[in-house]
């Protein structure tokens, strides 16, 4: 078996969103305390050295909104998003096919979609050699800006079940 450099995924939620009375889901904003939390995560991941460097992000306008203040978070460190309509109403088996197609000069991505999907993703990726803590954290509630580290030694083409252990759980918010 060829030895593979570690890589490492990051499956984050948007930012809070507004429920605005006669617009469409995918189109719905942040709301004032996600437009003011959402740069906290990519500060968090700035001075814990977890910079991607692809981002992999739904269409939808409250996880596009919140890629951006996490991007200008991450200024020149940060890669620009590729923005990927499949992101948006993917089941967890999907999502998992679309970090398939990762590129492997990629060792950091940064995930970011929706609810129930990064939940549900996390979840089957967590290896038995996974921290007890945060798996159980993000089993339980998967708040928005909730943020899952993992770490793997497989290509990302070959990521599937249980291949990724969870080295953390956290919600960024100032």
């Amino acid at each position: 078996m060829s030895q593979h450099h570690l890589k490492r995924l990051m499956l984050l939620r948007h930012a809070k969103a507004e429920f605005p009375f006669g617009v469409a889901d995918h189109d719905r904003p942040l709301a004032t305390r996600g437009t003011r939390e959402a740069p906290s995560a990519g500060a968090w991941m700035m001075a814990n050295g977890w910079i991607p460097d692809y981002i992999l992000c739904s269409d939808a306008l409250r996880a596009r909104s919140t890629c951006a203040w996490v991007s200008s978070e991450l200024g020149e460190k940060g890669p620009t998003p590729y923005q990927d309509s499949r992101v948006y109403g993917a089941s967890a088996t999907q999502l998992v096919s679309l970090i398939n197609e990762t590129p492997e000069t990629v060792s950091t991505l940064l995930v970011l979609g929706h609810l129930p999907t990064v939940q549900e993703v996390a979840m089957a990726l967590a290896s038995v050699e996974s921290e007890e803590e945060p798996v159980m954290e993000l089993a339980t509630r998967y708040p928005t800006l909730g943020l899952t580290l993992l770490e793997t030694q497989k290509p990302w083409a070959e990521l599937d079940g249980r291949d990724a252990r969870v080295t953390g759980f956290v919600v960024p918010r100032p």
